[in-house]
């Protein structure tokens, strides 16, 4: 049986937090959760136009707060702005591909550093709050482009040539292990919070309007009678991060998107993804290295201990 919005359950009295939710999958997403009765807090880069997206959604329940990933700065002042309240739900939904190398105050490559660095630290700096919530759940948005991806941890800002598209499998890769070992962390501190994976598929939304004249030709609506096989409507693809967000049969460190061989558009099911996502010392690597790169701990829960060697 299909898993459609018909089967969100009530939302009434929760708390979500959503990055990246003025647009796209961040804003369907918000949107599905806020017509069942959530709280939403769209967290984005953007103030002005995650006002915007807020009134558009003409609900009191939708409230803004500024968070741009690529500023540590930013990312520790919304953390900031957030203490105190009940958070059920945190979404890591934001992300972006740079056609062109760029990199942050840090130096860090700012897809990378969007994409993983500023979702693993706001995470870790709100993990507190979540674990105070029994059922509480922290949902990161990867994509089927991980499949492709590997981590260059002896390059991992592109400082010797950069190709945007690594950059961004790469990213989507590291938001896998960070999503299981955090699950697994979580677990052995026998937390009621979980985390768990999604991706969408391909959905027709903006994320493409810094790539191609080709590539946002394919994504307009106009183009659905030709690409239907290829890509999907905004609201089902934003279905896997509402479903692994509210789904009660989940479990952490599932990973949930469109099914089938190529998993380029349907409903969302539980799937597998790349074996490389699955490599627990690639997952504590990208940890440890993580921690040193945005100075954020995750205090709350303890540090996993390293494999036994043989």
């Amino acid at each position: 049986m299909r898993w459609t919005t018909s089967n969100i359950p009530d939302q009434t009295g929760r708390t979500a937090v959503v990055t990246g939710a003025n647009t796209g999958l961040g804003y369907e997403t918000a949107r599905l959760l806020t017509e069942k009765g959530a709280t939403v807090i769209l967290a984005c880069r953007d103030l002005a136009k995650a006002r915007r997206a807020a009134s558009r959604l003409g609900s009191p329940r939708a409230r803004t707060l500024h968070l741009d990933l690529a500023s540590p700065g930013s990312i520790r002042s919304a953390a900031r702005e957030l203490e105190g309240e009940r958070v059920d739900l945190l979404i890591n939904n934001a992300g972006g591909i740079r056609p062109r190398h760029a990199v942050t105050g840090e130096g860090f490559e700012l897809t990378f550093a969007t994409n993983h660095l500023g979702t693993f630290a706001f995470t870790g700096l709100m993990l507190e709050r979540l674990l105070a919530v029994p059922g509480s759940r922290v949902v990161t948005v990867s994509s089927i482009g991980h499949r492709r991806g590997t981590m260059n941890f002896e390059d991992l800002h592109f400082e010797r040539g950069y190709d945007y598209q690594k950059a961004y499998f790469q990213s989507k890769l590291a938001n896998l292990l960070f999503s299981y070992e955090l699950h697994r962390r979580l677990t052995e501190a026998e937390a009621a919070t979980i985390s768990v994976a999604a991706h969408p598929g391909n959905a027709r939304t903006e994320f493409g309007r810094d790539m191609s004249p080709f590539v946002r030709l394919m994504m307009r609506p106009v183009m659905r009678p030709l690409t239907w096989w290829l890509m999907h409507d905004p609201e089902v693809g934003a279905l896997a991060a509402v479903r692994a967000a509210v789904d009660p049969s989940v479990r952490g460190g599932e990973f949930y998107g469109p099914p089938g061989r190529s998993q380029f558009t349907g409903h969302p099911e539980r799937i597998e993804s790349s074996l490389a996502s699955y490599d627990a010392d690639a997952q504590r690597r990208l940890w440890a290295e993580s921690e040193r790169l945005t100075g954020v701990v995750f205090s709350s829960i303890p540090a996993r201990p390293a494999p036994s060697a043989g």
